[in-house]
């Protein structure tokens, strides 16, 4: 049996076998947000199921068909995105594989060619070759984000609820912090053994890792509780620069939605005011 190596670096352009039964495909797609560009995933080889098929680039499609032996069975979206979903409708002409995710919301920010012929359920398990990937409804990044675990390997593919290197934005009014923290939490009940995310390599030790990000994030709305229990009432701007004084300036514009995702948890909890652009802490 050909060898794989799970901790492998992700590369842009690059394939290589992570688990037994799993090869990640580096779509060309590197940036800010997707560091060394989207990670494809080809699951099983009979019957293969392909994760998060990227861009619609045919070199890189062609690279993901090829690691499948020319033959899809399912394509499936942990969301819309249009860094993550677009090469779908690409494998369907293809090789007619049934395209699967849940629906997109209407936000501006989602793939437009983006058409799943089946959704999914929550727990829905679904056989691939002698395994098994279980659907997990993962809302917070994106409403219609889901992630896939492969049982017997404890590998879950976390599209982008989870990355290697870098946290996610959390873009409201779509994405909502509450609704990600929770997803969090609710992962640290699942038998996860390592992160296969949507961008970069894979990340071993999973509930450790997943323990670190809530906590990361709760250290953030701590800050920006102190920020504007400092003040009578401030807007996002004015705290922005104290609370992600360890990011650099360049990504305040970022940073800037996933502020605003901490402010309306700590709204919808009851914990802060929002009057019009100004916001007040409530205390709690």
């Amino acid at each position: 049996m050909i060898g794989f190596d799970p901790l492998a670096p992700a590369v842009t352009g690059g394939v290589e076998r992570v688990a037994r039964q799993v090869w990640r495909i580096v779509a060309p797609n590197p940036g800010v947000l997707t560091g060394p560009g989207t990670n494809t995933y080809v699951v099983g080889a009979e019957r293969s199921v392909v994760i998060d098929p990227g861009p619609d680039d045919s070199g890189h499609l062609e690279a993901v068909l090829a690691v499948a032996g020319g033959q899809v069975d399912q394509v499936f979206c942990t969301h819309s995105h249009p860094d993550h979903s677009p090469g779908a409708a690409w494998l369907r002409a293809r090789t007619g594989a049934a395209v699967r995710g849940l629906p997109a919301p209407d936000d501006g920010y989602q793939d437009p060619g983006y058409a799943p012929d089946r959704g999914f359920n929550d727990g829905e398990r679904v056989q691939v070759d002698d395994d098994v990937l279980r659907v997990l409804h993962t809302p917070g990044h994106a409403s219609n984000h889901a992630c896939f675990l492969l049982e017997g390997e404890g590998l879950l593919f976390t599209g982008d609820h989870l990355m290697s290197g870098s946290t996610v934005v959390i873009l409201p009014p779509d994405g909502s912090m509450r609704q990600y923290l929770q997803s969090l939490r609710q992962l640290l009940t699942v038998p996860v053994a390592a992160l296969a995310p949507g961008h970069g390599a894979v990340i071993p030790e999973a509930h450790a890792d997943i323990a670190r990000v809530i906590a990361h994030r709760l250290k953030r709305e701590a800050k920006l509780i102190a920020a504007l229990a400092r003040r009578r009432a401030a807007t996002l701007q004015e705290v922005l620069a104290e609370v992600y004084d360890d990011v650099p300036q360049a990504l305040h514009g970022l940073a800037m939605h996933s502020l605003l995702a901490h402010a309306l948890k700590l709204a919808e909890e009851g914990r802060a005011a929002r009057d019009g652009e100004a916001w007040t802490w409530l205390g709690g």
